[in-house]
């Protein structure tokens, strides 16, 4: 019997930007050399931004760096300012290339203006750092992110809230690069910059644990990030009210840890109350509602209860449909959901269409190298795997491989999940060498990333005696299922 690594649903998780004045708030900021209309546009682009109107504000930034193209003279400061605000603009519309664009452009004239470390240049570095991320360009954006801490540690002071936000965000980085241990290190020295300077209940301390909990959840130490999820989720009910939807954040957070350790009753409570708290704060059309209905249709796929999850999963497709359109990344992410429910119900041909769908929004919206469009490869590879399409497959599951070591490098938990399925294409048509090999990289790649008792070794550890034993290594393969056996999660 093989094991594959089960094909991966999306619970969804995005960083909120402050956009069109940056990361930190920006204010609209006097510079030498301004004029009164360039001052007017700016004040008009942040209402407008405030609002959402960023077609009406992208007209008006045009404006403001032409004008401060012609009258910035000598001190370019202002030249900087509107372009990183355009750069900002184009980044809400997902002109991302535009955005890079501008954001280049600022960050040239500053660093030849004011230096290397000048803390205007944090702008920009940000902006950067935030379009390679939302690609999956990890590699790019981690020294943007590093550069970026090292000015506010050296302009703002290594215990400054700034400097722990950029301390958060180097570590939302790492953990998506499975850098876990980097990540834990810096959301600890965040924390505890937070703690000292806000006290212990304050809403970005609940933003930290729920960040260093996501990385325990990450390494397998359950118990662990079990606390800093309930700490994050009473701080908020203490400083938002129980009713508040960044309560709701931190039940889902929590629901999904339970839906993971097989604790079904209680992440399904804790769903429902988030759902709660969502239709009554924000009504029937919005993004985080469709979080939240997405994410309990999960739940009761995993559980088997398909008539139960498909109109909850048909809701959140809706919702995103409405809210953000057919071809927005969010919208795949449902879209990928039902064809997962399509194939838990032996639904094959509906799969296959979904998951089509699926990757041509991601293409086109991410680009083709983008680790979510691995996702949806890996997907559609177990699909056809599993219905005896190995020539599909194959070149599926090794584009999602090559993908996953380009964007996340050669020894990520992902690009493991990847020599798992693959190994088990391998196996299904007796290329056992190959199989072997692919899984003993994987299993390499888990535990010097998790270490040895992390419980996804289980269907690598499956896969590896399948193998064994169609190879006559009987005594092998009962070790490797002895081992499988003691790292089973235990559901309570």
């Amino acid at each position: 019997m093989t094991h594959r690594i089960p094909g991966r649903t999306m619970s969804r998780t995005f960083r909120t930007l402050a956009l069109c004045f940056g990361l930190f708030g920006w204010p609209v900021v006097s510079v030498h050399g301004q004029t009164a209309e360039w001052k007017s546009l700016m004040e008009r682009i942040a209402v407008l931004c405030e609002k959402g109107d960023y077609d009406s504000a992208l007209v008006m930034a045009e404006r403001a760096v032409g004008i401060a193209e012609k009258t910035g003279g000598q001190d370019q400061a202002f030249v900087a300012q509107s372009l990183s605000v355009l750069g900002n603009i184009y980044r809400s519309q997902e002109k991302r290339e535009l955005a890079v664009s501008m954001y280049e452009r600022s960050l040239g004239i500053r660093e030849k203006s004011l230096g290397r470390e000048h803390l205007d240049l944090v702008q920009n570095l940000d902006g950067l750092a935030d379009i390679y991320y939302s690609q999956g360009s990890y590699a790019l954006a981690e020294p943007l992110r590093q550069r970026a801490l090292a000015i506010l540690e050296k302009s703002r002071g290594p215990d400054h809230l700034d400097t722990a936000q950029a301390l958060n965000d180097l570590g939302v980085l790492y953990h998506a690069e499975g850098k876990y241990s980097q990540a834990e290190s810096v959301h600890l020295r965040s924390l505890g910059i937070r703690e000292k300077a806000l006290g212990p209940e304050h809403r970005d301390v609940a933003q930290s644990l729920n960040n260093l909990a996501a990385v325990f959840k990450a390494q397998g130490r359950y118990p662990e990030a079990v606390l800093q999820h309930k700490r994050s989720l009473a701080i908020r009910e203490k400083t938002l009210g129980p009713e508040h939807p960044g309560v709701a954040l931190a039940l889902n957070a929590l629901a999904s840890l339970h839906r993971i350790l097989g604790q079904y009753a209680e992440a399904e409570a804790l769903y429902k109350r988030a759902l709660a708290i969502r239709e009554k704060a924000l009504g029937e059309f919005h993004a985080d509602l469709s979080e939240t209905l997405n994410n309990l249709g999960i739940l009761y796929k995993n559980q088997g209860r398909f008539a139960e999850a498909e109109p909850l999963y048909k809701r959140s497709l809706a919702i995103d449909e409405k809210v953000l359109g057919p071809n927005h990344p969010k919208t795949g992410f449902a879209v990928n959901n039902l064809a997962m429910l399509a194939y838990a119900r032996g639904r094959h041909r509906d799969a296959e269409l979904l998951f089509k769908r699926t990757l041509t929004i991601f293409e086109a919206a991410l680009g083709p190298d983008h680790p979510d469009v691995a996702v949806v490869l890996s997907n559609m590879a177990e699909l056809y795997r599993t219905q005896g399409e190995y020539a599909k497959a194959e070149p599926l599951q090794a584009r999602s491989l090559s993908i996953r070591e380009k964007q996340l490098g050669p020894n990520h938990t992902d690009v493991a999940r990847s020599l798992n399925n693959l190994a088990l294409i391998y196996t299904a048509q007796g290329r056992y060498a190959q199989a072997e090999a692919s899984l003993k990289r994987a299993l390499e790649i888990w535990e010097s990333v998790l270490g040895p008792h992390h419980p996804e070794l289980v269907a690598i550890l499956l896969n590896t005696s399948d193998v064994y034993r169609k190879t006559g290594r009987v005594t092998e393969a009962e070790l490797l299922e002895v081992r499988a056996a003691s790292l089973r999660p235990i559901k309570q």
